[in-house]
């Protein structure tokens, strides 16, 4: 019997796991190994993924990933996880504890002005983002890491100006699965950081050990912040603090991240152990009886084998060993190994396999799980089910209910997008307007005063001012979607709608996750290019930033509304509503063409874990928000202003570089008389057009504002009905404005942000023909 039979409510067993490669890793890192009980919690609305506990924590699983692993029902779950039921109170030891519960450095601090470099890892939703701002305040940088759009933040620890602080990006394992999890990989091997700073969830303290077990391999100086511990002790819960240290070999700090409780103790244990290069205790994390003592002379065989090549090549030995054992190509790259090495790595893991009766990859991690139910049975007091926990319970009956989760989804959408484009970004834009405006014709006057020539003047004004109001009129979209987007990812809803919305995507090779991207683009592409940083895949993130340009954006409703009160009035809504579906329609046309041509091969495999509900922080709302803005400024700003520059000096100048105000004899009228032989087919065969559509690269909106200028006598003089139906076709489908080009070359590169130009400009044109045919 397979998990994916398995009825609701329904615990069992399990006996095998299928698959192979990082996806079957990735099971196995995630808790899913053999003999781990489960209960089946629910489906999703359409049937597809499934959601599980596993290990005291919900996990999300699609059905074609459940059905390859075997399981045997039983009746109830039989493995209790016995625990210790009370601790004596004893004192935390403090600094200068001479390595009463881990290792003691060499007695000697690290040479004055050394920079203290610390990696804080940790799960996602563990908190980690939440101490990163307690840690460093608002001195943050944020950037890249090399070769990734993932977003790496650096922050020196509020008063300790030698100290810097990286952030990196919420995993479960150092298993090279996501991008995220190479990122953090490397970055712990290569750049060396002189201290780990590993954040656990200590409500679900198990499924978060597996990652400190792999740190601890890694041998480098670490100290363990069990965060969350106010609400352990709310739930009746405890740990013993003293015995774990022993146990871990490296200090561990019990804190309260949101409520910035033990945060200065747990500052203090990672200066120290950064000065002193205090590192774990060396110990064997597997016992001589486990398997019949197979998985530890597996471990110690292949630790001998291996030992010079993992020194040469810089690698932690133990950490290298468990992931040769596994099968870690890149760990096998960089040993070097030689033929006879590998075949006695290869004989002796085949010999475990045989003794132990389970595969390499499922054996070490089965090691590693049953350390960490020794640790847990001698220092957690298991709290009762959570107060955070109930009330998730009652909310998913809502929230992810087979008839409720799409309403609910759609009303949320709804209000998020009426409140930013018809509210709040509104209201702002306007202000940033006035203030803009303001300050134009302030300039304008003064410069009218001085007698500044006509040509500058105008380069001032309709040059660098409206550059300059174009980047700033996008900012208040942005943020105010992140704003809202923030809200639901930190409250843990968007991993709700990746749950119900995965089955539906993956028909066109996406997975869950991209839903809240895609439906952003219908408000604005830049935030929804920006949105797809949250994808752990990097083939659904390009795929999505790929796909995000067809979703309608509201600066192309000026040009819906224009043209339908022009030519089709009475129609509007019919029309515009149309236009939309039309949209989608094509993009799902395009993703199945990606999917089958650049993007080839399933999306990411969906194993997710569905965090319980929480209150956002405002703190790290706000950080975020910040740096949001501060990064679409710096980034996109540049590009706008540019390409407004470009197109004020093609419309101001002709050929011989004299300054004109009749357009007509511009620069840009020559270029869109070339061009204008390639609309003549979609009955578009005028400079005019050509010129506006251009104009709209800037920002859509332009498309109408340039056709005011251009047609003295009016649009509707100049184009029949059917010239307007197949214009509105081009202008849903052509290129998107040059903010979103810059957002897509900011997360893809010059190459893709160019061919998405050409490429929707080619669409575009196929699709209006194909109307005027029709028409």
């Amino acid at each position: 019997m397979n998990l994916k039979s398995l009825p609701i409510g329904q615990s069992a067993v399990i006996k095998s796991v299928g698959g192979s490669g990082a996806l079957r890793q990735h099971f196995l890192d995630m808790g899913v190994i053999p003999g781990a009980e489960v209960t089946v919690i629910k489906f999703a609305p359409m049937g597809d993924p499934m959601e599980l506990q596993i290990h005291g924590y919900e996990l999300t699983l699609r059905l074609a990933d459940a059905e390859k692993i075997e399981i045997e029902t039983i009746s109830e779950r039989t493995n209790k996880h016995e625990r210790i039921t009370k601790i004596e109170n004893s004192e935390h030891p403090g600094l200068g504890e001479d390595g009463r519960y881990h290792a003691p450095g060499e007695g000697e601090k690290l040479p004055e002005g050394t920079v203290l470099t610390f990696a804080l890892v940790g799960n996602q939703n563990c908190g980690k983002t939440t101490l990163f701002n307690q840690l460093t305040g608002s001195n943050q940088h944020v950037g890249n890491f090399p070769g990734v759009t993932v977003d790496r933040k650096d922050g020196p620890i509020k008063d300790h100006p030698n100290t810097m602080v990286t952030d990196l990006p919420g995993i479960y394992s150092m298993s090279p699965y996501s991008s995220e999890e190479i990122v953090s990989r490397n970055f712990v091997l290569s750049e060396h950081p002189k201290a780990i700073i590993n954040i656990v969830d200590a409500m679900n303290i198990e499924r978060n050990l597996y990652l400190t077990m792999q740190l601890l391999e890694m041998n480098i100086p670490m100290v363990v912040a069990l965060n969350m511990m106010d609400e352990v002790k709310g739930n009746n819960g405890s740990i013993d603090i003293n015995k774990m240290e022993e146990l871990l070999g490296v200090p561990v700090v019990p804190i309260s991240a949101a409520k910035n409780e033990g945060v200065a103790e747990l500052i203090r244990h990672a200066v120290h152990i950064a000065e002193y290069q205090e590192r774990p205790v060396k110990q064997d994390f597997c016992q001589k009886t486990d398997h019949g003592g197979a998985i530890h002379r597996a471990i110690h065989t292949v630790e001998n084998i291996i030992e010079d090549h993992a020194e040469r090549a810089g690698l932690p030995i133990r950490f290298a060993t468990t992931k040769a054992i596994e099968g870690d190509s890149l760990i096998y790259k960089q040993l070097a190994l030689d033929e006879n090495e590998l075949e006695m790595i290869e004989h002796t893991i085949v010999q475990m396999e045989k003794e132990g009766g389970m595969d390499r990859s499922a054996a070490i991690a089965d090691m590693r799980y049953d350390f960490i139910e020794r640790v847990c049975e001698q220092t957690v007091v298991k709290p009762g089910e959570s107060k955070e926990r109930i009330r998730s319970e009652k909310i998913d009956m809502i929230c992810t209910g087979k008839w409720t989760a799409i309403p609910c989804f759609v009303i949320i959408m709804t209000l998020v997008f009426y409140l930013t484009f018809n509210v709040v970004g509104p209201f702002l834009q306007d202000l940033i307007a006035m203030g803009v405006e303001a300050l134009q014709d302030k300039v304008d006057a003064w410069m009218t005063l001085a007698g500044v020539n006509e040509a500058i003047k105008s380069l001032v004004t309709k040059g660098i001012f409206e550059g300059v109001g174009s980047v700033l009129s996008f900012l208040p979209i942005v943020v105010t979607l992140f704003f809202f987007l923030s809200l639901m990812e930190d409250s843990g809803y968007i991993a709700r709608v990746a749950f119900f919305m995965d089955k539906l995507l993956r028909r066109i090779g996406l997975s869950g996750r991209s839903i809240v991207p895609l439906l952003i683009g219908f408000g604005c592409t830049v935030p929804a290019v920006m949105a797809t940083r949250t994808l752990p895949s990097r083939r659904d993130r390009r795929m999505t930033i790929l796909l995000t340009p067809f979703m309608s954006c509201t600066a192309k409703l000026p040009i819906y509304a224009f043209f339908v009160s022009a030519f089709f009035p009475g129609r509007g809504g019919f029309i515009i509503t149309g236009l939309y579906f039309l949209g989608i329609l094509v993009g799902i046309l395009v993703a199945l063409i990606y999917k089958n041509t650049l993007f080839k091969g399933e999306a990411v495999p969906f194993v997710m874990e569905l965090p319980n509900y929480r209150m956002p922080g405002a703190r790290n709302v706000l950080q975020l928000l910040w740096e949001k803005a501060k990064d679409f400024i710096t980034r996109a700003f540049s590009i706008i202003f540019l390409a407004t520059i470009a197109v004020w000096f093609l419309q101001s100048f002709d050929l011989h570089l004299n300054y004109i105000t009749d357009s007509s004899s511009s620069i840009m009228a020559k270029i869109a008389g070339v061009l204008v032989p390639i609309f003549v087919p979609l009955g578009l065969g005028d400079w005019r057009v050509v010129t506006s559509l251009i104009s709209g690269f800037i920002a859509k909106e332009s498309v109408i504002t340039t056709m005011g200028v251009l047609f003295e006598d009016g649009v509707e003089a100049a184009l029949s009905t059917t010239a307007a139906a197949t214009l509105l076709v081009f202008s849903l489908l052509y290129t998107p404005c040059v903010a979103a080009i810059a957002s897509i070359r900011r997360e893809l590169g010059s190459k893709y942000s160019i061919s998405v130009v050409v490429w929707q400009c080619i669409i575009a044109w196929i699709a209006a023909f194909i109307v005027k045919l029709v028409a």
